[in-house]
């Protein structure tokens, strides 16, 4: 049978209140009526009167007070619904398959589609995958752009038991335990207004003028002034261009602030002032160079200046010619193109001996390292330091990796040599029991942490000199006491052969010392031929005076049939890329130092008519090693920095572990193509 609609609910209770009123009044009739029969009687009567006015007025407005619920819920049913289809903003419900249910009027219109779409809902919205819908009471949030508008999209999970006792739009399959929701922000004026607030952010930045004292003693006193004079309008010109405000704080720098939304129209010129400042001449005989440094995004503009001095200070650190951009998280450096020109004072270099000597003598010993593999370069710094320190009576310690053979033939001439000492050469576990606080660490031929032979040298030392010829890169050691980096220099022996000269009114080195660092100058010039100045030839004749032997050293660098062979492959096969790079893959096989014979195809892959540079790969110990070479058009430098290497801007080199000698290449070609499509080389 059909039931009757019945009160339930709260509202029962509600309405059940008079039975208990008519209940009071009946005990109170009996109690009346025991002290007075009539009194008992009168208050019968009107109990009965009410009692029969609760039930007529409960049988007489019951069918009305029930349609009138009826029709409430009804309507309030329907207001529900219509709520729903005409929200504000786009909403929308899903299956557990991520198929559409339904959609209101604004998501509908939105994409052009009606309820009768039950398509998946990446069809819709790319950027939501399916993997992203919650699990249990968890939210997903994304944000993605539909029709050129920013949306916020918020997805959350619900159970179809709770759903249905509240809403009857869907009639759900009894195996469909939840359903999504699925809202829909419009935040395009946000992020319209966050991009204009971002856009409008104040920018720091230093500009200093690389060469300064040299491009005007090139010149004659009446024709500075003018040069000057259009250096300052230039860069304020520039800086003028992009809404900035340029100050001069000395006669080579300058303080300059910008917006951020200028900032990112000069990073995509790639900060054309560089080259620009190129074309001043008024009889200069060298060309100006800038250096530029940016600090953005810090927590304040008191964090950005601090960013832009660091960012000053590894541009000068890379050999200038550059901007730096640097942030909390990251540096970016642009330009760099041009070969830093050598300074013809060793003033600095006199300084820093005299600095090295005074921390030398507060310790008592004297520890050694450099890059890991060691190379001549490394090892011949390695040579000179140890004098420099047995010269004022200090003991000195190499640590040496086992694995670097490209320099057993130098270690042979001191191993069972009486005129020194057994221990002259350590490993990890020895350096670990030297090393303290009387103790100076001394890195050579290498400024980044990671790449030094034991990195884990470098906490345990309270005093730490580097001396290093390599462009600084975002990796330094900076814990250090003494650092000495000088981006011009040919080699970390010609650094050491100059410091030597002014080391405790000069420091004479036997034979076999003067080869070793005679050697490392060789080897990182290929034979005077890159990277050569006025000093490095001056360091060779102090070596030369010292005992150092042309022809001995020749005799050492020569190599077996093996290698010579293997380095012939590699220029045989090599590919020119872009019809100007050379690349080429070393085999290694049967090689004792494969890094080695790779480093020097790459030297003559340059002798090739239109090769800009060249890049040998080595596959050595389950890692690729790039040797990366070039004369003067190309900076190797920065391409093997986007390999995580890094060096100078005519000889550099990065290491791909965990790769094929194949994907290696492949990884090179797409960086050359990434860059040229920069217009970074």
């Amino acid at each position: 049978m059909k039931q009757q609609v019945s009160w339930g609910g709260k509202l029962k209770s509600y309405l059940e209140w008079p039975i208990f009123v008519i209940v009071l009044l009946l005990i109170m009739d009996v109690a009346v009526f025991a002290c007075s029969k009539q009194a008992g009687l009168v208050a019968l009567i009107f109990t009965c009167i009410y009692l029969v006015i609760v039930v007529a007025l409960f049988f007489v407005y019951k069918p009305s007070v029930m349609k009138e619920l009826v029709s409430f819920a009804a309507e309030y049913g329907q207001v529900q619904r219509q709520m729903l289809e005409e929200f504000s903003i786009p909403y929308g419900l899903l299956d557990i398959d991520g198929k559409t249910v339904w959609m209101n009027h604004e998501m509908q219109t939105l994409f052009g589609k009606n309820n009768r779409y039950h398509q998946v809902i990446t069809t819709l919205i790319p950027d939501l995958c399916l993997s992203q819908l919650p699990h249990e009471q968890e939210t997903t949030e994304l944000e993605t752009m539909i029709h050129e508008k920013n949306f916020r999209i918020q997805v959350r999970r619900i159970h179809i038991d709770e759903w249905q006792s509240s809403s009857d739009l869907l009639i759900v399959p009894d195996d469909q335990s939840y359903l999504y929701t699925l809202y829909m922000f419009d935040d395009t004026e946000l992020m319209q207004y966050k991009r204009l607030n971002e856009e409008q952010k104040l920018v720091v930045g230093l500009i200093y003028i690389d060469n300064y004292d040299d491009v005007l003693d090139s010149m004659d006193d009446v024709r500075k002034s003018l040069l000057l004079a259009l250096i300052d309008r230039k860069i304020d010109k520039y800086i003028s261009n992009h809404q900035g405000i340029m100050k001069k704080l000395e006669k080579d720098k300058y303080f300059i602030i910008i917006q951020q939304r200028y900032l990112n129209s000069m990073q995509e010129g790639r900060f054309s002032l560089m080259e620009d400042i190129k074309t001043v001449n008024v009889g200069n005989e060298m060309n100006i160079t800038l250096s530029i440094g940016i600090g953005t995004n810090g927590k304040n503009y008191q964090e950005n200046y601090s960013f832009a001095h660091a960012a000053i200070d590894l541009a000068l650190g890379r050999g200038g010619d550059q901007a730096v951009v640097k942030d909390a998280t990251s540096i970016t450096y642009y330009g760099g193109k041009s070969q830093q020109v050598e300074k013809s004072t060793r003033v600095r270099a006199r300084v820093k001996a005299q600095a090295l000597l005074e921390i030398i003598n507060a310790k008592d010993d004297v520890v050694i390292m450099g890059h890991k593999i060691t190379d001549i370069d490394t090892f011949g710094a390695a040579i000179g330091i140890f004098r420099a320190a047995r010269s004022v009576g200090k003991r000195a310690y190499i640590l040496i990796d086992s694995n670097s053979h490209s320099i057993t033939p130098y270690l042979n001439m001191f191993l069972g040599n009486k005129d020194y000492e057994p221990d002259m050469f350590i490993n990890h576990q020895m350096a670990d029991e030297l090393v303290d606080a009387n103790t100076v660490l001394v890195v050579v031929d290498t400024n980044r942490p990671s790449n030094t032979e034991y990195p884990a040298l470098l906490d345990r030392a309270k005093t730490i000199v580097v001396l290093d010829h390599h462009r600084q890169s975002s990796e330094i050691i900076r814990n250090a006491t003494l650092s000495y980096t000088e981006p011009y220099a040919s080699s970390a022996c010609e650094m050491v052969a100059e410091i030597l000269q002014y080391f405790n009114e000069g420091v004479k080195l036997t034979r076999i010392e003067a080869d070793c660092v005679y050697a490392g100058i060789i080897v990182d010039t290929n034979n005077f031929l890159a990277k050569t100045g006025i000093r490095t030839f001056e360091a060779a004749a102090y070596l030369r005076r010292c005992g150092a032997d042309v022809t001995r050293v020749r005799k050492i660098m020569r190599n077996d049939i093996s290698a010579y062979k293997a380095r012939a492959e590699a220029i045989q096969k090599a590919e020119l890329y872009h019809e100007c790079y050379a690349i080429s893959i070393l085999p290694s096989q049967n090689l004792d130092m494969p890094t080695i014979i790779g480093a020097q195809a790459a030297n003559e892959l340059l002798n090739i008519i239109g090769v800009k540079a060249s890049f040998v790969l080595t596959s050595y110990n389950n890692i690729i090693y790039f040797s990366a070479r070039s004369i003067d058009e190309v900076n190797v430098q920065i391409i093997m920095e986007r390999l995580g290497g890094g060096g100078h801007m005519n000889i550099a080199g990065a290491q791909l572990a965990g790769v094929t000698a194949e994907a290696a290449k492949e990884k090179l070609k797409e960086t050359l193509d990434a860059m040229i499509a920069e217009g970074a080389i």
